[in-house]
């Protein structure tokens, strides 16, 4: 078994860079370069056979991932299974089984299995999962955690390696600490232990499990800030360095790897975040969590994250993470879970049209409206089925204007002038 960056190295077209270039309408020689420097990655467990490959990172569409998964409050496999379908119908490029209650291994599974796209997994919470413990963790608990994940075929998996002992700290002179989960477990476990983090001392373990199946490495943002207040600050750069170096090893073992980043961030700091992650990581590419642009929007941060989600993707970033409208209150349901994915397709849509990329469907949209072409309007719609409710509650008396305008539509006007002058 070789991997998708050694036979790009070695410059071997695989059948995913085909399929790839094919669906990105890029050169496939272009892309072989990207994957073979390291600027792009094709996330593909060859265990995970349901699978249509996508590309991500450099002269690629930007992608968006969403994050499902069960809590201890509620459990559901088929459940979780609609979430699934949900976000694939919704327009994800990718989803995240982030459970932990219930039958975890049966839920991972399972969304292996009906998934079309590839799914990634965050494996420090089958450690915790499986022991119902943090502190009295081994490094074996942790790495068979890995293992198990890799052995299911999930196509990525987020590794906190970054986070060491040398940045807490740092972390300690901040307002919200660590908001990664997986952060603030392995900061409880170093504490505790008085040893470094034992996904940074075992680092050419993972890297040799993840080569078996070319699973792609997310080296996790684990101290990604939680409020705009710890924004850029220390702790976020540190594990930033580390997450270049250990970037630098993976690309030496031959295994794909991604970046993951902020996180609470101002607009004004967004450029700055994506230039910093560029530079460091050598162009990998970025996987960005919003940036949630402000604190104080509870049920509406699916917007905070699609405005920073646009900029960032705009500035460099190549893959976008989803926020719902339940980020910072609760799991989130199906119909979040949709609102999530389309705010985020919308941000990263509006990111390629300004990048050169996906102007089509504008320009479309564009000649729909001006024909007064309601039903191509509405299968051109990012979620066609809510703009046929709201058209269809506005019930204008002119059928061919809105009820907004109704008989004074503008469009309507430049319409009969655009017939009168062909006549």
């Amino acid at each position: 078994m070789s991997t998708q960056l050694e036979k790009a190295r070695n410059k071997q077209l695989t059948e995913e860079m085909e399929i790839v270039a094919r669906s990105e309408k890029v050169n496939v020689k272009e892309l072989m370069r990207n994957i073979a420097k390291g600027y792009a990655v094709i996330p593909a467990s060859d265990l995970h056979k349901s699978l249509k490959p996508i590309g991500i990172g450099k002269g690629l569409r930007i992608k968006i991932n969403a994050n499902i998964g069960t809590s201890v409050a509620k459990a559901d496999v088929a459940y979780e299974l609609e979430k699934l379908r949900v976000s694939i119908e919704a327009g994800a490029d990718t989803v995240m089984d982030l459970s932990t209650g219930g039958d975890i291994d049966l839920v991972r599974r399972e969304i292996i299995k009906h998934s079309t796209i590839p799914v990634g997994t965050v494996p420090i919470y089958q450690a915790v999962c499986d022991r119902n413990e943090i502190v009295g963790l081994t490094a074996n608990d942790f790495l068979n955690g890995i293992r198990k994940h890799i052995e299911d075929g999930v196509d990525f998996i987020t590794i906190h390696s970054g986070v060491t002992k040398a940045a807490i700290p740092l972390v300690r002179k901040r307002t919200m600490g660590a908001v990664s989960r997986g952060g603030a477990f392995l900061i409880k476990w170093m504490e505790h232990n008085q040893r470094e983090n034992p996904l940074y001392d075992n680092f050419d373990k993972i890297l040799k499990m993840a080569y078996k199946h070319d699973v792609t490495l997310s080296l996790g943002d684990g101290l990604r800030p939680g409020c705009i207040k710890d924004a850029t600050d220390k702790a976020q750069l540190h594990e930033l360095r580390v997450l270049g170096e250990l970037a630098d090893a993976a690309y030496k073992e031959n295994v794909q790897v991604m970046i993951e980043g902020p996180g609470h961030i101002p607009i004004n700091e967004i450029k700055k975040n994506i230039d910093l992650q560029k530079k460091i990581c050598k162009g990998r590419p970025f996987y960005v969590l919003g940036p949630i642009v402000t604190d104080v929007a509870p049920g509406y941060d699916h917007i905070t994250s699609a405005i920073g989600g646009a900029l960032a993707a705009f500035y460099g970033a190549d893959y976008l993470c989803y926020v719902t409208p339940k980020e910072h209150l609760g799991l989130p349901e199906i119909d979040d879970v949709r609102e999530g994915v389309i705010a985020a397709k919308i941000a990263a849509h509006a990111a390629d049209v300004a990048l050169g990329r996906g102007r089509e469907w504008d320009d479309s949209m564009a000649d729909a409206r001006a024909n007064l072409d309601w039903e191509q309007m509405m299968k051109l719609a990012i979620n066609p089925s809510k703009a046929r409710q709201m058209r269809k509650e506005c019930s204008p008396k002119d059928v061919n204007a809105c009820s907004m305008c109704d008989r004074f539509c503008s469009v309507k006007l430049m319409k009969e002038m655009r017939e009168k002058r062909c006549e």
